[in-house]
């Protein structure tokens, strides 16, 4: 049976629909238009009550019952536990991905989502503050993961990526967005490139999200 899937064509969308991809499992996408307001549609709001994409609803959850879930990084925990990819089976290295998944979702999303809500501002003071403060720090958390990804393939593991990889490429896809230029920063650019190389990873930024 196959996964709704409710989203839109944003980082955090594409976070999933990579993860979709890379694990093999059958999903359709159910486009919610947010420029439209149809995040606040009550079909929506029964199962995501933050009015936020993306959303899953899956028919074969846990002992075979349905079940919905709501926020890109529990998406992500949930699918990992469901296919058992993505994920080490060792808690002592899986604590690493929890760590770098909980610094995409409380930092490398947040600021770099302050970056596009100024830049689309009227100029002015207030413009011009705003994206100087976020500006910086969206730079220096691509300076944290650049050091991070010295001599490393893979963000949190080695030998494969990790849930933690998709959901910190669904934000650095949008690195010209955040007017950082990857050349600047070589370990993220090697990672950047070889992720999005990947037959699955391509597949999900190329699905149509609405």
């Amino acid at each position: 049976m196959s996964i709704t899937f409710w989203t839109w064509n944003t980082p955090n969308g594409r976070k999933i629909s990579v993860a979709l991809e890379e694990m093999g499992l059958a999903y359709t996408v159910r486009p919610v238009n947010i420029s439209k307001g149809e995040q606040f549609n009550p079909e929506f709001l029964a199962f995501s009550p933050n009015n936020r994409i993306p959303a899953i609803q899956d028919p074969d959850g846990p002992d075979g019952k349905p079940i919905t879930v709501f926020e890109s990084g529990a998406i992500l925990l949930y699918l990992a536990e469901k296919t058992g990819r993505f994920m080490p089976k060792d808690l002592r290295a899986r604590v690493p991905v929890y760590e770098w998944l909980m610094w995409q979702m409380g930092g490398f999303g947040p600021m770099p989502g302050q970056v596009h809500h100024f830049l689309m501002q009227p100029e002015g003071p207030a413009r011009d503050y705003g994206f100087k403060r976020y500006h910086d720090e969206t730079k220096r958390l691509y300076g944290v993961l650049d050091r991070r990804l010295e001599g490393r393939d893979f963000v949190a593991t080695s030998g494969e990526p990790s849930i933690a990889d998709f959901a910190i490429l669904g934000w650095a896809w949008r690195h010209e967005r955040h007017q950082v230029d990857l050349g600047t920063l070589p370990n993220v650019k090697r990672w950047y490139e070889a992720m999005m190389a990947r037959p699955a990873t391509k597949r999900g930024f190329e699905v149509s999200l609405g």
